[in-house]
């Protein structure tokens, strides 16, 4: 989607604006609850059962938006209309979201900045259109950071015990949002018109990657040409042989069709997908205590189906593009290839200190000490 200009979003701002209602409702009305005596006494050791009645979670029906990076049934809106079905659920029907697909609402940059000035109350997005807002989002985008092996169990772990999480937050709310969580959903992908094997196939390739100036930074360190473009025209600027390739898991380079106009698919393992479901702080401050929590217990205990859930799609989601076009070649890079892959992206780390934000350097030696112990307590040796 191309970019919008500001008449327009003042246009959308007043218009959604409008449509926000947070309807208040009465509390329901306490209606005692009898206990007949009973007439003759059946069982001497019988204990009369007290029937207690439960407070509601919520006294007011809250009404509120999430806007969502990804199209009907990717994975940020699947996981996204998870978590509306469970507060609805949870608050007895008292919490009610509604979940807007891309492409509703305006692009990714677009819903990042409406859940900023507090139009819509959710956004979730990857971590370099939130990184325009909150440069130390980037770090998740930093190449051979994480292990190859299990690091959705690794994702977890510092999400529910390191340090990165409190610094991030610190991060976000200095631009008025929260971060709930962050969210693996599987490698990124280089696909391409020729092979991609060996680092020193990177020159010249002109390569579609998000809009993120540390992702720039990275595969210009692999000898790379990156451009940003908006996600809704990377079809055909593939088709039209403007760019090379492009980098996506392969859940979105299905959906969007990716796949029928680039014929290698090449993994080198530099770089997670990181989704992070993410709150207006004003909205999130508002909420009660316990609902607050529940909002975060649920998106730590998410990490892991999540990530099941994406690595069964990837594996049908690759057959399924291989049926469909068995010219496709596969190529994955291993042993001393991938180690010549890692030791040009290192040398990009340290850019991130430089554009990462006021908490860059807290933020960097956080995530890396954080997954250093969840490996070690993990059983991992990467």
């Amino acid at each position: 989607m191309i970019g919008k200009s500001k008449l327009w979003m003042f246009l959308l701002v007043a218009i959604l604006a409008f449509g926000m209602v947070v309807v208040a409702g009465c509390a329901e009305e306490e209606v005692p609850v009898e206990v007949d005596e009973p007439e003759e006494e059946v069982d001497e050791e019988a204990v009369e059962e007290e029937v207690d009645e439960e407070e509601p979670v919520l006294t007011e029906v809250i009404e509120a938006r999430l806007a969502s990076e990804e199209i009907e049934g990717d994975f940020m809106t699947v996981w996204a209309e998870n978590f509306a079905d469970h507060m609805y659920d949870w608050s007895g029907g008292m919490f009610q979201l509604e979940v807007y697909p891309y492409g509703t609402l305006g692009d990714a940059r677009d819903i990042n900045e409406l859940a900023q000035l507090g139009v819509v109350e959710y956004v979730f997005s990857d971590f370099a259109w939130i990184g325009a807002f909150v440069p130390e989002a980037m770090v998740f985008g930093l190449h051979y950071v994480w292990p190859e092996e299990r690091p959705w169990e690794v994702m977890e772990w510092v999400v529910r015990n390191g340090e990165t999480m409190d610094i991030l937050e610190e991060s976000y709310r200095r631009e008025g949002l929260v971060p709930l969580s962050i969210m693996f959903e599987g490698w990124q992908w280089i696909t391409s018109d020729r092979p991609i094997r060996t680092v020193d196939d990177m020159p010249g390739f002109d390569v579609r990657i998000m809009a993120s100036d540390m992702l720039t930074e990275q595969y210009l360190a692999l000898g790379a040409s990156p451009t940003p473009m908006a996600y809704g025209e990377v079809y055909s600027g593939l088709q039209t042989g403007l760019i090379d390739g492009q980098v996506n898991p392969l859940f979105a380079i299905r959906s969007m069709n990716f796949y029928e106009v680039q014929d290698y698919f090449t993994q080198i393992y530099a770089e997670v997908f990181v989704g992070i479901p993410t709150i207006n702080m004003v909205f999130f401050d508002s909420l009660p205590e316990e609902v607050q929590q529940e909002h975060r217990e649920w998106w730590a205990d998410a990490v892991i189906p999540a990530a099941d859930w994406i690595n069964d799609r990837h594996e049908t989601d690759l057959q399924a593009m291989l049926d469909d076009r068995p010219e496709i070649e596969v190529i994955e890079v291993t042993g001393e290839e991938k180690e010549a892959f890692k030791e040009k992206a290192m040398e990009a780390h340290e850019a991130f200190f430089e554009q990462g934000g006021p908490n860059a350097e807290a933020i960097y030696n956080a995530l890396i000490s954080d997954i250093e112990q969840a490996k070690a307590e993990l059983g991992i040796d990467e």
